[in-house]
């Protein structure tokens, strides 16, 4: 039978599968020394047992009253005792940190009895029936899952019938009415009393905290991290220290260095009187960790030497819960702590610096993701901007959009395109939908450690909290800044999360310096460089040059390519021709695709062939020296066709009309022809160039000739020539054997020795599966993804993404859209397959990836897994790219 129960003082912190990161960070702490309440942790193991049957599994029960009785041992007082009762909190805490998302009930262990015996042993009465009206508060919301504004209404009432404004102005017996209330609540609302036993009132909170795992909230945060489903949440039971015992008392959160700007120093938040979930809500406003100084040095002194024994520890930034109790310092909790993308660059490079770790780990501790977020334009500082609020940074970016009060509305506006900013007095866990949906965050309450503001770091969010000079009413929906400015929903505007301020309207945004970086524009060596950009510099430097996987851009364009270019690009790993031929050009193909007579088809081909070739040479300047993937024409053919229902209208008016439409007649008769129910799987790639003589050996001609003059200009054109849609080597080696013949003639014709490839492109299962009949011929492959992805599924994306995406991921039937990061099991098996049988057939055979997928972080990772030579995304893309493709050589490295 497995062990359920451990002790504290038996866990470490490699134990985090088991006892989740709170209970492993919590022994790991006891093993240290530091003043950490007693108690033990059910493990994750308990909670997926639990979840299958619906009861506690076998031998649980015992082993938490044996380890309650080693607790209670240690304390010396009894759980729930009538005349100095032990109380416990009871806490969730999984593998991951999901802050806010799972359950907590504090006080656990008082009643009717044990609550003048804690008022008794604290001399303060008050203080005792705090404690139990917020036992009676927490187990009515979690355990027994009663609206809290019940309890909040009640809250209310006492503070208006008494004329005051806070919670601490209501005394001892404005709270022991306050309990009576609260149980009235709590009976008429579930049912039953409130529970007296003070084991039955462990056992439900228990039961609870496992529930909590499989809440709306905390499914829809694990599938917005990417956390598995699979791993359950432990359960740590904890001797109470308390925090609301006078102003002598109170909670806290600290952080070893600023996770929003990365910097060292002091950061956090401390609340006098207070408990902890009081800090993390966000209910009271608190004063800064600098201030426990003036109000606790000796206190503070010591939580300093703490803070500094963490993260020597821990070797990275440190997120710390504390409790004082009448001048007692007790630890909480530690984890490694959630960080801005900014803070992460400058933290990893800072602890390199310090000696703590080397190159390689500081990659690891940055992700392609938080690049991405550096990339985002900034405001634009020279444009004019009226400022109506000041609320703290907690997690930077600009964000621009429409003002909304509670999570439905910004759910609902977002999903029709609107730009959206989520104002609230503070969030909590049940407004997490909104938050995702939401460009940015603004609350009037709460600092860097509340709620909003550490789920908005955690995903990369905008976020202004602590704004206390706005007055937001979510009932009326309007919030009111200094000076009459009142701001309705809908209005819009304008927050940094890197300054804290707030805007009335659109402000401009500009470049970030990091893209200003990547475009040669900021010299990152320079002595006055921003340290960010410096930190950027130095950690895609040496992704550079630990990276195995090349990384190549999608350009089609000679801009695009110069773009990409400076941004690292180490050549094209996919030109879409078609794209060349959209506007003016658009009619070219159309009367190629509907030409009549090899006579009409050989003069639009004509009349193409001096435009492609200028088109590749241009590409071929920009790119001189790097490699050049050029895929053959593959449209859809109904993208250069008119429009079926639109020329059929015109055709029939001309004919209510009496007239002669000859060339509109010809036209819809050769439209009708062609007309394809499903264009994606019809007349295109491949297809398009047996069908259509002459189409793929012009755009062949164009390339080599253009590669023919760069060589002659003293360039190094690097050629591969790409197949679309291939689904057989029959079909490949029909349009290879045309090209080959077209470059013997382009080599006699321009007298110049041409190197090139001929490659396909896998995107269709088939040609996965017979990749190594198709490796006999072509002499690379590139995965086309985002096709492989919806032949594989059996769904177009243009159809499906707005029909039943939203759904599949709300059921989780998707943790992430398929294309978005690849489909490991599907369509990355068949990448794997593909991969594995080309290389068999052809050992040097040239692998890489040019769908969407090329530029995402964990499909980087994947393609590295497998082998790819390189991927290929969109030039904005190419940074991100680069630093995932360092990330996975230097794992691979340190396992």
């Amino acid at each position: 039978m497995p062990k359920f129960v451990y002790a504290f003082a038996e866990a470490n912190k490699d134990m985090k599968d088991l006892l989740g990161g709170k209970g492993a960070n919590l022994g790991e702490m006891t093993r240290l020394g530091l003043p950490v309440p007693p108690g033990f942790t059910i493990t994750t193991e308990a909670c997926l047992a639990y979840l299958a049957d619906r009861e506690f599994p076998d031998g649980l029960a015992d082993e938490v009253s044996e380890q309650l009785a080693k607790l209670e041992q240690t304390m010396g007082k009894k759980l729930g005792d009538a005349a100095d009762p032990l109380l416990v909190s009871v806490r969730s805490g999984a593998k991951y940190s999901m802050p806010g998302m799972m359950e907590t009930v504090l006080n656990v262990g008082l009643n009717d009895e044990s609550v003048h015996g804690l008022a008794q042993q604290a001399g303060d009465e008050r203080f005792a029936f705090d404690s139990y009206r917020r036992l009676i508060q927490m187990f009515g919301k979690t355990v027994l899952d009663i609206d809290g504004e019940h309890f909040e209404d009640a809250i209310d009432e006492a503070k208006q019938a008494k004329g005051v404004a806070g919670d601490l102005d209501l005394d001892a017996d404005d709270l022991r009415q306050l309990v009576e209330v609260f149980k009235k609540v709590v009976e008429e609302h579930a049912g039953r009393p409130f529970p007296q036993q003070p084991r039955e009132q462990m056992d439900l909170a228990v039961r609870a905290v496992f529930d909590s795992w499989n809440t709306p909230r905390a499914v829809i945060y694990r599938r917005q991290e990417r956390i598995p489903s699979n791993l359950g949440t432990a359960v740590n039971i904890v001797a109470m220290v308390f925090g609301n015992l006078g102003m002598d008392s109170g909670t806290g959160v600290a952080f070893t260095r600023d996770p929003a700007s990365g910097a060292q120093g002091i950061y956090g938040d401390y609340l006098q009187n207070a408990q902890g979930e009081d800090v993390v809500a966000g209910i009271r406003n608190t004063v800064q960790l600098r201030d426990l100084e003036r109000i606790d040095k000796r206190s503070y002194d010591e939580l300093l030497q703490i803070m500094q024994t963490l993260e020597e520890h821990y070797l990275d930034l440190c997120d710390i819960e504390f409790t004082i109790e009448r001048g007692k310092l007790w630890m909480l909790q530690t984890r490694v702590g959630k960080r801005t993308a900014a803070a992460a660059f400058r933290i990893a490079t800072q602890l390199v610096d310090q000696g703590l770790i080397d190159m390689n780990e500081a990659l690891n501790r940055v992700t392609g993701a938080q690049l991405a977020q550096l990339m985002f334009p900034r405001f634009d500082e020279k444009a004019e901007r009226r400022k109506i609020g000041q609320g703290m940074n907690a997690s930077p970016g600009a964000a621009v959009g429409k003002v909304v009060f509670d999570s439905y509305t910004a759910v609902k506006w977002s999903r029709s395109g609107e730009k959206v900013i989520l104002v609230r007095r503070e969030t909590n866990p049940d407004d997490l939908n909104g938050m995702i949906a939401a460009s940015g965050i603004l609350t009037s309450r709460g600092g860097k450690t509340s709620h909003a503001a550490v789920v908005a770091r955690g995903m990369g969010k905008t976020c202004v909290c602590g704004a206390e000079e706005l007055d937001v009413n979510t009932k009326e929906r309007v919030f009111r800044a200094p000076h009459g400015v009142t701001v309705h929903e809908g209005d819009v505007i304008s927050i940094d999360g890197a300054t804290g301020e707030v805007f009335l309207g659109e402000v401009p945004v500009v470049d970030s310096p990091v893209v200003r970086y990547f475009e040669g524009e900021i010299d990152a060596e320079a002595e006055d460089a921003d340290d960010l950009v410096k930190a950027v510099h130095r950690l895609i430097g040496h992704a550079d040059g630990v990276r195995r996987m090349a990384v190549r851009t999608n350009a089609d364009t000679p801009e695009d390519a110069a773009r990409a270019r400076r941004f690292g690009a180490q050549g094209i790993g996919l030109c879409r021709t078609e794209h060349m031929f959209l506007g003016e050009r658009r009619s070219l193909v159309e009367r190629l695709i509907l030409a009549d007579t090899d006579e009409e088809r050989e003069r639009q081909l004509d009349e193409l062939l001096p435009l492609q070739r200028q088109d590749f040479i241009e590409l071929l300047e920009v790119m001189d020296g790097l490699p050049v993937t050029i895929r053959l024409l593959d449209p859809p053919l109904h993208e250069f066709l008119p429009d079926i229902t639109e020329l059929s209208v015109r055709v029939a008016v001309a004919e209510s009309r009496g007239e002669q439409r000859e060339n509109d007649l010809r036209l819809l008769q050769a439209v009708h022809r062609l007309h394809e129910q499903n264009p994606m799987l019809g007349l295109r790639g491949v297809r398009l160039g047996v069908v259509i003589p002459g189409l793929f050996q012009m755009q062949a001609r164009a390339i080599l000739e253009a590669a023919a003059q760069r060589i002659k200009a003293g360039g190094v054109p690097r050629v591969e020539i790409m197949v679309p849609l291939v689904a057989n080597v029959q079909e490949f080696e029909t349009v290879k054997q045309d090209i080959i013949q077209v470059a013997r003639e382009v080599r006699e014709s321009e007298s110049t020795h041409l190197e090139f490839l001929i490659g396909t492109m896998i995107e269709l299962p088939r040609a996965a599966l017979t990749a190594d009949q198709i490796a006999e011929a072509a002499e690379f492959f590139s995965f086309g993804t985002n096709d492989l992805t919806q032949t594989t599924w059996g769904f177009s994306r243009d159809d499906v993404e707005a029909a039943f995406f939203s759904a599949y991921l709300e059921r989780g039937i998707f943790g992430i859209s398929p294309f978005e990061s690849i489909d490991r099991d599907g369509v990355g098996e068949l990448v794997r397959i593909a991969s594995e049988k080309g290389r068999a057939q052809r050992p040097g055979l040239k692998l890489g990836v040019c769908g969407e997928h090329g530029g995402d972080p964990d499909s980087v990772q994947f393609f590295d897994s497998v082998g790819l030579d390189y991927v290929s995304c969109s030039p904005f893309r190419v940074p991100v790219a680069r630093l995932e493709a360092g990330r996975a050589t230097s794992a691979e490295r340190s396992r």
